[in-house]
């Protein structure tokens, strides 16, 4: 499946009505223990804090979602989200594999708090490459150039 990555932020958020019925039907597919809100106020409420999402696109339509949270250093994930009619087929995978180039293009390390993460995402973060940091807190996957700095 080829999957590409596409960037949503505010602008595009408002200016693309498929944009906005993708992401909002993705996240409607997530479990509701797992949004602080409804799908559609969850996803207004994150691009307006000016935060953006990271998404999978193939044949035009958005199937999976990454929360995405920059401060200097790192982009923050969370609340990764795949259309429940396209699960097990890798979109996962491969929008955080994609999120992974995006970040090493940009300078960035990826990071995902730990608190309260179900085991199956712990173990596809690792599996990825993600590593828990000492204190535990949250995953980190450092994509800067091997023997750098």
């Amino acid at each position: 499946m080829p999957v590409t990555l596409q960037r949503v932020d505010q602008a595009i958020w408002e200016a693309d009505a498929q944009v906005r019925s993708d992401l909002t039907r993705i996240y409607a597919d997530a479990p509701t223990e797992r949004l602080p809100a409804p799908p559609e106020q969850f996803v207004d409420d994150h691009l307006v804090a000016e935060r953006f999402f990271f998404c999978a696109r193939f044949n035009d339509r958005l199937l999976g979602a990454l929360a995405v949270s920059p401060d200097d250093q790192a982009w923050w994930l969370s609340h990764l989200c795949v259309r429940e009619t396209t699960r097990r087929r890798g979109v996962g995978s491969r929008l955080l594999a994609l999120t992974g180039e995006a970040a090493h293009a940009d300078g960035r390390r990826l990071r995902v708090l730990s608190s309260q993460l179900p085991m199956a995402d712990q173990v596809l973060l690792t599996r990825m490459g993600y590593r828990l940091t000492q204190a535990g807190d949250y995953f980190e996957m450092d994509l800067s150039p091997k023997g750098a700095g």
